[in-house]
């Protein structure tokens, strides 16, 4: 069953600004989808529209049948869509702790129990409660602004350039983290630079380019596509199989 539908989205910046030229998105129940192409192709446009930073000109985004695309990021976050940006997505100078309790502000009567859920699925954030976020590593920083989000208890969790930064171990380890949030049943929409090992955790995949769709499929088809890998991929054609 589909969980998220967006179709025919043309949404930009700014008034005549078309980033995303007819672009789409479906999203499974407790699926994983990868969202990869070039650079300016419109893919963290594409999470900002669904997570109603940015509203589209045209086109439909819908949560389990229900329109979402017109509402304002609060409500979109209250109806289980939490978005986490490439940047600036946790308070440097905060603690852990403190970072989870503003993930958390849009319910704050639940904010207590669902800290105590989020330490116990990332004991590596419970041992570090008290420390400023600033002193984590770029992979805990990652894992904390994904453990922000969590604290709404989303449906879909939006990841625009999770690995962007981090050394091979610390994005493999990232990768996993993000396969486990998956099978508690939280489907995930990604945006990931890293196409190689995207799509080894996706399900499905779409290609954006210059604002549309190029390609979608299971993601291991597309992964094993000669000219996904060459044009994609960056494989040369010694690297195809």
């Amino acid at each position: 069953m589909s969980l998220l539908v967006a179709g025919d989205i043309v949404a930009g910046y700014g008034r005549g600004d078309e980033i995303l030229k007819g672009a789409h998105l479906t999203v499974e129940e407790r699926g994983i989808v990868a969202i990869i192409g070039p650079n300016g192709a419109g893919k963290s446009t594409l999470l900002k529209t669904i997570a109603g930073l940015l509203h589209p000109a045209r086109g439909s985004i819908l949560l389990r049948g229900e329109p979402i695309h017109a509402l304002p990021p609060r409500e979109v976050s209250r109806r289980g869509v939490a978005f986490v940006p490439q940047e600036h997505n946790i308070f440097a100078t905060l603690s852990v702790r403190e970072n989870l309790e503003m993930g958390g502000w849009l319910d704050a009567a639940a904010t207590r129990r669902r800290i105590d859920a989020v330490f116990a699925r990332f004991p590596l954030l419970a041992e570090r409660r008290s420390r400023a976020a600033r002193t984590l590593s770029g992979g805990q920083r990652q894992v904390l602004a994904m453990a922000m989000a969590l604290m709404v208890e989303p449906v879909l969790l939006l990841l625009d350039e999770p690995s962007a930064g981090l050394s091979p171990i610390a994005a493999e380890t990232l990768f996993a983290t993000i396969r486990a949030i998956n099978a508690d049943g939280i489907a995930i929409a990604m945006v990931e630079q890293n196409a190689t090992q995207a799509l080894e955790i996706a399900h499905r995949a779409t290609i954006l380019v210059d604002g549309r769709n190029n390609r979608d499929g299971d993601a291991a088809a597309l992964a094993a596509d000669p000219e996904v890998r060459r044009l994609f991929l960056g494989l040369t054609p010694a690297e195809q199989p």
